[in-house]
């Protein structure tokens, strides 16, 4: 009964040391993050002038445009849904002419109904006419040619509503069209409503717990149940390459969440989208985030400031494979180059200059150096011109893609030295470095950018030379490692045989050299740690520094390419990491098994458990060193090093608690489980009474400062 009641006193103080520990760690842990992108850089675009409906020459009254396109010569088509009518400026932002009313080629006066989406051709005007489900084709003097009514095919479905909002055309005059209410994908079809298929249809968003239940339903519950409706896109352009980009903004928000905090770059659940003629997705998401928009998507309190992902909602391709998009939620541009890096963002909701003035964006376009946002709510657009920095830009990508790299670099280094924060100037430079052969300088440069993937790259280039190098050399290290470490396993063993037949107390080395005995042996191992006094809680002790120290220098010690972003918590970090989980486990595996006859006292497990840990130091330390001699793609040596570690480690511990405890199999698994669910319980009565004091402290203070105002 004393033994029971002294494991109570044990757990409640296991508790009160934790929830210290707890505190402690609160202020001894230290992360470093890096966010790939600075936004304090100076701008690409400023804002020129905005052009409101009497700048161009219309009527007052009420406009509802819902999109914006420019053609070759610098001509403006806006979309007046609330009017049913296009708009048409020229260059100057002068209105051409409008085209309201038309007759069709039956004759018949005809009109739109709510037209949503127009396409500018070297030869034709496209109008979604959206609510009379068709698309109206005219030439570039506004006049009529004819009508592309819904689809003519079968697997279509003729019962599916049709509803264009949006449409890119390719130079074989392929029509690539967005339906508001279509959900397999964009339609594709030509001018004579022949329709050839859908592509790029978005992935569905099935949760694990609606896959699971479907397994037991039967055919008529599972016909009764909705099915899994993937997302429909929003917004589409076509590049010169007949690539086309598109946007959705109704993937779900925790969604979008995850696959920003996860850094998800397969494209799955990605609000834009690079598509080829097949509907493929070939977009490169090869920058710190995935293009998604805003990447900060931690809620804030203040007030107005919007939270969660950004809500895209359209795109336009611009100069040199650059592509922009557009948040609707914070009205920013973010704009991307072709491999999916982060160029600039520039916007903001509000009444600053530079900033969007109403809270919808609906359109973005490019119009030579010139950008054009679309303010749905004022019904006027916002032109920016792009900056001496801007032209910068441009111009270094230009030299890029020509692959002049030379004068690429140059430009890079101007990029720096105004703004020191930008990554893709120091990639730019690392692979005119990479090229010339200058691995180790364009190393650097790759680090600065936390480009990983191209620092590896070059990393083997250096590697293969000091390989080269040190060729004789290396494989006489090898085997004098080798050789060292199975001498020394000889001698652990010929120390554990000969204190085998040894009476009496064992000495401190024998006691230490006695794990590598139990780690390949563990049966007979932890019967003969336990029954014959091979271990002591001395040894156990070592064992657990060193296993501390050995993840302590992999804080520090693990290479650039496994550890980009230098994340690192402290010695005294790490020994909460290790010390914390190993007294839980056993302390509540003392208070289980005393409940359930176990033979081992709390100096049995603990010396048993720490002995287990023997081959994560084993393990871990030479992973830490493959860290620095391994590329990116060579990694899965170092996941497999170190998940042998733990599996090994978990196993003697299993085992040890089985034998330590004279158990079954079965009755350890429960005891196991049991410790686990006691280990949770400590947790919670720690953290029960650190709220618990950490109140009393705060009403205690606030008493002491009420009286001292009052004396």
């Amino acid at each position: 009964m004393k033994k029971k009641l002294f494991s109570v006193l044990v757990l409640v103080m296991t508790a009160l040391m934790l929830a210290v520990s707890v505190n402690a760690a609160a202020y001894s842990t230290y992360t470093y993050s890096y966010d790939g992108f600075a936004l304090q850089s100076p701008d690409a675009y400023v804002p020129e002038r905005v052009v409101d409906m009497s700048y161009i020459g219309m009527p007052a009254g009420t406009y509802d445009i819902r999109d914006l396109e420019v053609d070759s010569a610098g001509n403006v088509y806006l979309v007046d849904r609330g009017g049913n009518q296009v708009i048409v400026t020229d260059r100057y932002y002068k209105l051409k002419f409008t085209i309201h009313d038309f007759v069709n080629e039956y004759g018949v006066p005809d009109t739109f109904n709510a037209p949503q989406g127009v396409f500018v051709s070297d030869k034709y005007i496209y109008v979604c006419d959206t609510d009379n489900n068709r698309i109206v084709m005219f030439d570039l003097d506004g006049n009529y040619v004819k009508i592309v009514p819904k689809p003519t095919a079968e697997y279509f479905g003729q019962s599916s509503l049709y509803r264009p909002v949006a449409l890119a055309v390719d130079q074989f005059e392929r029509l690539f069209v967005v339906s508001a209410t279509t959900y397999q994908g964009i339609i594709v079809m030509d001018d004579n409503a022949n329709f050839s298929g859908f592509i790029g249809a978005q992935k569905a968003v099935v949760s694990p717990l609606e896959l699971f239940w479907r397994n037991f339903m039967t055919e008529e519950q599972r016909a009764q149940t909705s099915d899994y409706i993937t997302t429909e896109f929003n917004n589409i352009t076509i590049d010169s390459q007949n690539f086309i980009y598109v946007t959705t903004s109704s993937i779900e928000e925790a969604t979008m969440l995850s696959v920003m905090r996860n850094r998800d770059k397969s494209g799955d659940y990605a609000p834009v989208k690079k598509l080829n003629s097949s509907g493929n997705d070939v977009m490169a998401r090869n920058g710190f985030w995935p293009p998604s928009g805003e990447v900060d998507v931690v809620e804030t309190s203040l007030a107005n400031t919007p939270t969660g992902p950004s809500r895209i909602v359209d795109v336009a391709v611009g100069p040199e494979k650059t592509w922009s998009i557009i948040d609707d939620k914070r009205s920013k541009v973010y704009t991307y180059d072709n491999n999916g890096n982060l160029l600039f963002i520039f916007g903001d909701f509000g009444q600053k200059l530079g900033n969007i003035p109403s809270e919808s964006l609906r359109a973005v376009c490019y119009s030579g150096d010139e950008m054009m946002l679309l303010d749905g709510v004022n019904s006027s657009f916002v032109i920016y011109k792009r900056t001496d920095y801007g032209d910068l830009l441009i111009e270094a990508l230009r030299h890029q893609n020509d692959r002049i790299y030379d004068v690429a670099v140059d430009d890079w280094m101007n990029i720096l030295q105004r703004n020191s924060n930008f990554d893709t100037a120091y990639i730019g430079i690392g692979d005119s470095l990479t090229r010339d052969a200058q691995y180790e300088e364009a190393m650097e440069y790759y680090e600065a950018a936390y480009n990983v993937s191209s620092y590896s790259s070059a990393f083997r280039e250096v590697r293969k030379e000091w390989v080269s190098h040190w060729i004789w050399t290396i494989p006489l290290v090898v085997i004098i490692i080798c050789v060292a470490l199975s001498k020394f396993f000889k001698y652990a063993n010929r120390v554990n045989k000969e204190t085998q037949l040894k009476v009496g107390k064992k000495n401190f080395k024998e006691e230490l050299l006695y794990g590598f005995h139990l780690i390949f042996h563990p049966f007979d191992g932890f019967w003969d740690l336990k029954h014959e006094q091979r271990g002591s809680v001395r040894a156990g002790i070592v064992y657990l520094i060193v296993t501390i120290l050995v993840f302590f220098y992999q804080d520090i010690g693990t290479g650039y390419i496994f550890n980009p972003t230098g994340a690192y918590s402290g010695f005294f970090g790490q020994i909460i990491s290790v010390g914390v989980p190993l007294v839980l486990w056993v302390v509540a595996n003392w208070c289980l098994t005393t409940l359930f006859d176990g033979e081992g006292s709390l100096k049995d497990i603990f010396i048993a458990t720490t002995y287990s840990l023997l081959p994560v130091p084993m393990l871990v330390f030479p992973s830490v060193i493959f860290s620095n001699i391994l590329a990116e793609n060579e990694g899965q040596l170092i996941t497999l090093l170190v998940g042998i570690a733990f599996a090994w480690a978990g196993l003697l511990i299993f085992f040890g608690m089985m034998v330590t405890h004279d158990y079954s199999l079965g009755k350890n698994m429960i005891t196991s489980l049991g410790t686990i669910v006691g280990m949770a319980f400590i947790i919670f009565v720690a953290v029960l009474f650190s709220s618990l004091v950490a109140r009393m402290v705060s009403f205690v203070s606030s008493i002491i400062v009420e009286l001292t105002y009052r004396m």
